[in-house]
């Protein structure tokens, strides 16, 4: 599929996005694992969330579907609905062996959290998945894993992966770079260790997986930058939460009505957990005009409703702790510091090149391509802005956040923007080419020639 784009005039209304992909993949994981009956609500039915969808399914755990008419949350119109399920909770010791290969498709997420939980299971199963994802590494989750008693087999460090299911045990881990999955698949193979798990990280990573096993009555601690998880004195509890909405799909439309003259846009019940916040403060560092009201709890997550009116930007520097908290708006910061006054600096972010793509290398690619000044670094890129931007041809290889950047770049392009390959758009966002009309964007997806 090609996502065609056209610059026209602002941006303008209060929407919502879908659920939170990160959380959404916790919940059905955990509700899995838990000792009941969990429902959970605005559950984003994208790709890569499906993928943990049916690799649950997989393992014997019935999930069954609420109709869509009964999700609306709120007054904000969407192009979409959420979906909602109950899950109906195996316990621990529940998951039943996989009758085939268990198939991540694109997802990393999957993958690697999936790999936490099979390595404590009392059967042997295989982790695969598209050629992409076969192409990301999985060593990051192996060894660590390997240090607590499991049995992986990697191919070349990559998936296909083999795991044999055993008795694990419990580990002190200390990372070298911080990261929400490795953390995560740590933590989940911690249910199944005979003493504590300690994780120690050098700087903040998403912490959603240790909010629910919390909600689920699990004995987790946190402290500064470590987590530990001892072993279960009860069965976890089922969960009953609605996902808030997903930040990194916010990110989207607020940076559009940020560059977009004219534009004043809303997102509503959008989850601001501090640990994937980093672009909002990165576009308060801009002078960006962004504002935060009706702040709250939801799901043992905050939620806040977010405004972004159009506004002059200066270039910054980015690096540190901040790439952590916002590793996936990247590509959209990067289309944002196009338009700013200034050279915007990002290091520290070498995450990006083994993402679904080479994500420095392409954004450079894309955005070159349509005009902007722009340099790779090893760990980052250097944009000089403000630049006008031209129309043009690019390709999103495959890569869903970068097909939606380089959409945003479309609005402010001096002529259209077909952008290539851009079916890839559903692993994380269905329904943005719908929401972004909605908003006044001109776009038109259509099938590939």
């Amino acid at each position: 599929m090609n996502l065609t784009v056209h610059p026209g005039g602002p941006l303008r209304g209060c929407v919502r996005v879908l659920g939170d992909k990160s959380i959404s993949h916790r919940a059905l994981l955990l509700a899995a694992l838990a000792d009941g009956d969990s429902h959970i609500a605005n559950f984003l039915p994208s790709g890569d969330c499906l993928a943990t969808l049916a690799c649950v399914r997989a393992l014997g755990v019935d999930v069954t579907s609420i109709p869509s008419a009964l999700l609306r949350a709120g007054p904000g119109p969407s192009p979409y609905e959420g979906t909602a399920f109950v899950v109906h909770g195996r316990g621990l010791h529940g998951l039943r062996p996989p009758a085939a290969p268990l198939d991540c498709a694109r997802s990393g997420t999957t993958m690697r959290l999936l790999a936490g939980i099979l390595a404590g299971q009392p059967f042997s199963s295989t982790l695969t998945g598209d050629r992409q994802l076969l192409r990301r590494p999985m060593r990051r989750i192996a060894e660590p894993l390997r240090s607590m008693g499991a049995e992986i087999e990697t191919a070349g460090g990559h998936a296909p992966l083999t795991i044999r299911g055993r008795r694990l045990h419990g580990h002190e881990h200390t990372l070298a770079v911080a990261s929400a999955q490795v953390k995560s698949a740590l933590l989940l193979a911690g249910l199944y260790a005979d003493g504590p798990t300690t994780i120690r990280q050098p700087g903040p990573a998403r912490d959603h997986t240790e909010r629910m096993l919390a909600a689920m009555e699990a004995n987790v601690q946190v402290t500064s930058l470590a987590v530990t998880l001892s072993p279960l004195s009860s069965p976890l509890a089922p969960l009953s939460l609605s996902i808030p909405g997903d930040i990194s799909s916010a990110a989207f439309p607020l940076v559009a009505a940020a560059l977009v003259p004219g534009s004043e846009v809303t997102v509503e019940g959008v989850g601001v957990n501090p640990t994937r916040t980093g672009l909002l403060d990165v576009l308060r560092t801009m002078r960006a005009d962004v504002t935060l009201h009706h702040e709250r709890e939801q799901g043992n997550e905050p939620v806040a409703d977010m405004t972004v009116r159009a506004s002059e930007l200066r270039g910054v520097e980015v690096g540190g702790d901040t790439v952590v908290r916002m590793i996936d708006e990247f590509p959209v910061l990067a289309v944002a510091a196009t338009q700013a006054h200034g050279p915007t600096v990002v290091r520290d972010a070498a995450e990006l090149r083994v993402k679904e793509t080479d994500r420095i290398a392409a954004i450079v690619a894309g955005l070159r391509a349509l005009g902007a000044r722009i340099e790779p670094l090893p760990d980052g890129f250097i944009v000089e802005g403000p630049t006008p931007l031209r129309g043009g041809v690019v390709d999103s290889y495959g890569d869903h956040r970068l097909a939606m950047a380089l959409a945003v770049a479309g609005l402010i392009a001096e002529g259209e923007v077909v952008i290539k390959n851009a079916g890839c758009i559903g692993d994380s966002f269905p329904g943005f080419v719908e929401l972004m009309r909605g908003l006044g964007a001109a776009m038109s997806i259509t099938k590939a020639g």
